[in-house]
């Protein structure tokens, strides 16, 4: 069936008595969480929302958002999560941009709410199919939305089956916010086939050692993480010991690996049964393109910034082009272009971005749509892709792509600032932070704690620069564009310095 709630139903209906999620305070089997999912579908219907509606969920974390999610699905809609902990700006805009006819959103008896968002324009026609429509980070200092059908997640879902199999027996972390497309892999892989999904509490996801304890108790079999979170993951079970015998995968994705922490892990010891497995993927190509089974010898090669992602997923195709639209030479680096099931329906009321990143391209004596990433690869002999970076300025970090434009556009808006740049350098564990660069104006001197809430009231939590510097001017190339690898220099010139007086280590 190409429609993932159907294959929930049919799950539910097969082991009503399976737990379904655990989230610390509430376990639900499948049977109740269906009925829950039920009450949503019947709000939406009592309302008149109307079926194919894109409709808003905002909800806490934890078994609300699966419940909610198959509510909306159940009433024929798409789902915009919109995250709660957002500022208020933030949650405007998407719901604005999106047009969503109504918000789903926790009531005080601990169910469900509706409310109303009359938006007064005609609501984005999107197709029958759409499962959701996901906002990521846009050059032009707002987000922007990717519509996503139940067609491709379910073709996901087959593609991945048939080279990682999940189980009924399986127990996976679902970590990331369902404004990371990460969740949906997380979610859905598990609960159409009769999996248990652990929900990991809020808190619990900024504390490492809970975390590892979560881990062991609930003894989970799939976890999936971002490099950067899996480091710190490391970091402290190298100090706080947790044997994690049930754990059978650990999927890294959404940036580039962090091979030093995969070596410290494997070198731990505390998971003898766990296979290592890294994927690349974009949100517009629906969460994951390739996979690679990471070996010693993968572990063991000195591949400098280069991350192995291996082979695209049997629904998908990748083209390494060069810069006069060829297929690169083996070991050239060129754009990977991406076609396939998975590819989405583009941008949500964007036809010139859409047009322009999903390119109509000759393919098998056909036509076919190719989704042009930005990202930088090589097909190396073996037929293996090796990503190497960017095209351009997008940054990836903790899984998620973000422009720099978004944040400087709001950067500039803060008082006392005439102009500014991003960088990510590494902090003092080596984990990339976002360092924004600001030039004051003209005989200001500004308030960083006012800098600082400007960017907290405008950008979610993971936007939000960890360091403020002030900085005399930007450096420029010859061409008079910002030099943003010198500006990462001086910032690391400057963390350095102020290091070595602190009788810190360097970075």
């Amino acid at each position: 069936m190409r429609n993932v709630a159907a294959r929930f139903a049919r799950q539910a209906e097969r082991t009503p008595d399976a737990v379904a999620l655990a989230d610390g305070a509430n376990v639900l089997d499948y049977s109740r969480l269906a009925t829950e999912a039920a009450s949503v579908t019947g709000l939406l219907a009592k309302a008149g929302v109307p079926e194919g509606s894109l409709v808003g969920l905002s909800v806490s974390r934890g078994w609300r958002v699966v419940a909610g999610i198959l509510g909306i699905w159940g009433h024929r809609c798409a789902y915009v999560p919109i995250d709660p902990g957002y500022p208020a700006p933030r949650r405007e805009v998407i719901a604005g941009d999106a047009r969503v006819s109504c918000v789903i959103g926790d009531d005080a008896d601990g169910g469900f709410s509706l409310a109303r968002a009359e938006s007064g324009e005609t609501p984005h026609a999107v197709p029958g199919t759409a499962a959701y429509v996901i906002y990521t980070s846009g050059s032009t200092g707002r987000p922007k939305g990717v519509v996503v059908t139940h067609d491709s997640l379910c073709a996901l879902l087959d593609g991945a089956a048939s080279i990682l199999p999940a189980f009924p027996s399986d127990a996976g972390t679902v970590f990331h916010s369902y404004c990371f497309d990460f969740s949906v892999w997380e979610i859905w892989r598990l609960l159409t086939v009769g999996g248990r999904c652990v929900y990991v509490p809020g808190d619990v996801t900024f504390d490492a050692g809970r975390f590892c304890r979560l881990l062991s108790d609930e003894r989970v079999t799939v976890l999936n993480l971002v490099p950067s979170v899996f480091a710190n993951l490391v970091r402290i079970l190298g100090k706080q010991p947790v044997a994690l015998p049930d754990l059978r995968q650990v999927i890294f994705g959404g940036e580039p690996l962090n091979i030093g922490a995969v070596r410290l892990w494997r070198g731990l010891g505390l998971a003898p049964a766990a296979e290592l497995i890294n994927m690349y993927g974009i949100t517009e190509t629906t969460v994951h393109v390739t996979v690679k089974r990471l070996r010693d010898a993968d572990l063991r090669a000195d591949r400098g910034t280069e991350t192995p992602i291996g082979r695209p997923l049997p629904h998908l195709r990748v083209a390494v082009i060069d810069e006069h639209g060829q297929p690169a030479a083996t070991g050239a680096v060129g754009e990977m272009y991406v076609t396939g099931a998975g590819v989405s329906a583009g941008y949500l009321g964007q036809p010139v971005l859409t047009a322009d990143r999903f390119v109509r391209l000759p393919q098998d004596g056909g036509e076919s749509v190719w989704y042009r990433t930005g990202d930088l690869a090589r097909l190396d002999a073996g037929g293996e892709l090796h990503f190497i970076g960017r095209c351009d300025n997008q940054i990836q970090l903790r899984g998620h792509r973000i422009e720099p434009g978004e944040i400087e556009a709001v950067l500039r808006g803060a008082p006392g600032v005439a102009d500014g740049a991003l960088v990510v350098v590494p902090n003092g564990l080596g984990l990339p932070v976002l360092v924004a660069c600001y030039v004051p104006e003209s005989g200001a001197r500004p308030d960083e704690s006012a800098i600082r809430a400007t960017l907290r009231d405008r950008l979610p939590r993971y936007m939000v620069p960890a360091k403020l510097t002030a900085i005399g001017k930007l450096p420029v190339t010859p061409e008079g564009k910002l030099d943003r690898a010198a500006l990462r220099e001086i910032v690391i010139g400057m963390v350095r310095i102020v290091r070595q007086k602190q009788g810190a280590p360097h970075c």
